[in-house]
């Protein structure tokens, strides 16, 4: 036992010692002592004001009062450092050599402004002695180098960090930490800030912090953590911003994760990433070009996968490939301010404002292939899209897509460069009317397939003015198909009026839109004993319509055939269809019924005028005479009473 109390009473002696010599050194001298070995190791002046003293804790040295350390020579004016004090630790066994060595430094309420210009970083240091006494750019070999510490702390810190003149971000309350002891060591980080509405904490593993230094590529591990929110990255990374490996953002809840990188209020749609996890192999360069490999996304159960390549600008340019099964994009209904996006046939078209401002936020090309996509009131089956932004104008290339049990190929075009415009030129093949029509507009009385064609154009900042402004033209072709409401047979045959169906073999139709109406005049419908011809509007805007339908009876009146017209008139909602007798009788007689009109009334003056004895114009007021002449004769009458000649 006796050597083991020989070592402990050796040990205390030396710390007796090395506590004796720390008390009889003054603390001013410790102090010029230690910031002289930083403006040698860092090449920057250090300039201390206030009073110095000697400290045992938390850091075994001297505290000063306020500080700075001044800024690289080709780097802005403003210091690189101040703080309202420093805590300076040194090497004891060192010190009692003779050597002062500082092994942390402890910043209370510091300023660390970072910059970087052409290749240079202000963090890099020349010690006294170094070619030129001046920082050497990254890379630029052994001029440089940064200062070894086993411990750097800043509390309460404000950090400035700018980029070829201009401030990338500047936020305050950060807590950061950091170990380097030796050149070969790696940095170790950790720090705390909140730039938003929430604490962000980083741990960070830099592998080798002089080759890094120096412009090489070195190891690097990091993790992130934010509200609700993890970010991994494990990879390569080079001092100019460039790295590439393995990266994992996982939140399941993005709005606070927004938040709380200071972008509060941006709500992502459901199925856009509320809850997110994203898995990619990525790359990024020093001039700000992004690739994303080997992507993996679920997105609130949406799962995509595929490649993607960003350069990040203003506005950011992003291409991307993407493949999907089923999409389910129906919370896109309750964002943009657009109401419920898809009114009912009695409410009518909706009036709020359209915010097509998203137009805006990227340029790029995306192309998707999904197994399916439900959007809001739609549903598209199998589908292959191609969407191109370009400065606020978006073109959506469908090749094909599957909708309404038929395809869908074309493109349809938004363009919010001077106000919202939407336009396209579509052909369709299989639709099935029904669906179409009752999805679109709420109509439910025509089914079957269709096919054709249908360019347009829309202008308005709401669906209402959009449906209201709608100009274009297209054609319509159909097979056999129904028409729910009323029972040809039955009106040809009996004169009803409503109730029932009709079946048709065929139906083709060309039509042009003008002010939110569309206008027809060459309607064809072939049926088994009939045919019909239609012409007149369907108003888009205004969801009601005025039309003639004219059926055909092609056996009847001797093979002359007998045509029952139609009319159609009202709201989509519930229009009345009734026979057009006027029609009717036209056809019978062969007289036009204005000319009738006209005739009856010429007669009825020219009796009229017998019994009045004058003679009465078409633009005389018959009331008013039949009144003139009743007054005269009751005039005469009551002259007569009275005596009067």
């Amino acid at each position: 036992m006796r050597w083991i109390v020989r070592i402990g009473i050796t040990l205390v002696l030396a710390a007796v010692v090395m506590i004796g010599a720390l008390l009889l050194l003054p603390g001013d001298r410790l102090a010029r002592l230690a910031i002289e070995q930083i403006r040698k190791q860092t090449g920057r002046e250090v300039t201390v004001a206030g009073e110095v003293k000697l400290s045992f804790w938390p850091v075994l040295g001297v505290e000063t009062g306020p500080v700075t350390v001044a800024n690289a020579d080709w780097a802005s004016a403003a210091p690189m450092l101040q703080a309202q004090g420093l805590a300076i630790g040194v090497a004891a066994p060192a010190l009692l050599g003779g050597e002062v060595r500082i092994t942390r430094i402890l910043a209370q309420d510091p300023v660390l402004r970072l910059e970087t210009a052409k290749g240079r970083v202000n963090w890099e240091f020349s010690p006294t002695g170094a070619s030129g006494g001046a920082a050497t750019p990254s890379g630029g070999g052994s001029g440089g180098q940064l200062v070894t510490l086993d411990g750097l702390d800043l509390r309460n810190a404000r950090l400035i960090y700018v980029e070829e003149g201009k401030t990338s971000f500047d936020f305050g309350g950060v807590d950061l930490s950091a170990s380097w002891p030796a050149t070969d060591a790696p940095l170790k980080m950790e720090a705390r800030l909140e730039p938003g509405a929430g604490p962000i904490s980083v741990d960070l593993d830099l592998a080798d912090l002089s080759a890094f230094s120096n412009g090489q590529v070195s190891a690097m591990q990091m993790k992130m953590t934010a509200p609700k929110t993890s970010i991994t990255f494990d990879g390569r990374a080079s001092i100019d911003g460039a790295l590439a490996g393995a990266a994992v953002l996982d939140t399941s809840d993005s709005a606070a994760m927004l938040a709380a990188f200071g972008q509060a209020g941006i709500s992502l749609p459901r199925g856009l990433g509320q809850r997110a996890d994203l898995r990619a192999q990525i790359t990024y360069t020093a001039d700000g070009r992004l690739a994303l490999r080997e992507l993996a996304a679920d997105l609130d159960g949406n799962r995509l996968n595929g490649a993607a390549d960003v350069t990040v600008a203003d506005p950011p340019q992003v291409t991307a490939r993407l493949t999907a099964g089923a999409l389910d994009l129906t919370g896109l209904a309750a964002a943009g301010g657009t109401g419920s996006g898809r009114s009912d046939a009695a409410s009518g078209w909706s009036e709020d404002a359209i915010d097509a401002s998203a137009l805006a936020l990227a340029n790029g090309m995306l192309h998707l292939s999904a197994g399916s996509i439900a959007l809001p009131g739609l549903e598209l089956g199998q589908s292959v899209l191609s969407l191109s932004l370009d400065n606020s104008r978006a073109v959506v290339d469908m090749a094909p897509v599957s909708l309404f049990s038929g395809q869908l190929t074309g493109q349809v075009v938004a363009n919010n460069r001077n106000g919202l415009s939407v336009g396209g030129d579509l052909r369709a093949e299989g639709i099935e009317m029904r669906e179409a029509l009752a999805t679109l507009g709420g109509i439910e009385r025509l089914s079957g397939a269709a096919s054709g064609q249908l360019k347009f154009l829309g202008v308005g900042a709401s669906e209402a003015q959009i449906m209201r402004s709608l100009s274009g033209e297209g054609r319509l072709a159909m097979g056999r198909g129904v028409i729910a409401g009323f029972d040809l047979d039955n009106l040809m045959g009996r004169g009803a009026k409503g109730g029932g169906t009709t079946v048709f073999n065929s139906l083709t139709a060309s039509y042009r839109m003008d002010k939110g109406n569309l206008f027809n005049e060459d309607l064809l419908m072939l049926l088994d004993n009939f045919k019909a011809n239609g012409t007149g509007r369907v108003g888009l805007g205004a969801r009601d319509i005025d039309y003639l339908f004219t059926p055909v009876a092609l056996r009847a009146n001797a093979g002359q055939g007998l045509s029952v017209p139609v009319r159609i008139v009202g709201p989509w909602a519930d229009p009345s269809i009734r026979p057009d007798l006027s029609q009717v009788i036209e056809a019978a007689t062969g007289l036009d019924k204005e000319a009738v009109d006209t005739k009856a009334k010429d007669e009825l003056r020219r009796k009229l005028g017998e019994e009045l004895d004058t003679e009465i114009t078409p633009d005389q007021n018959v009331e008013e005479l039949i009144k003139d002449r009743l007054e005269k004769e009751a005039t005469k009458g009551l002259l007569k009473l009275l005596g009067a000649d």
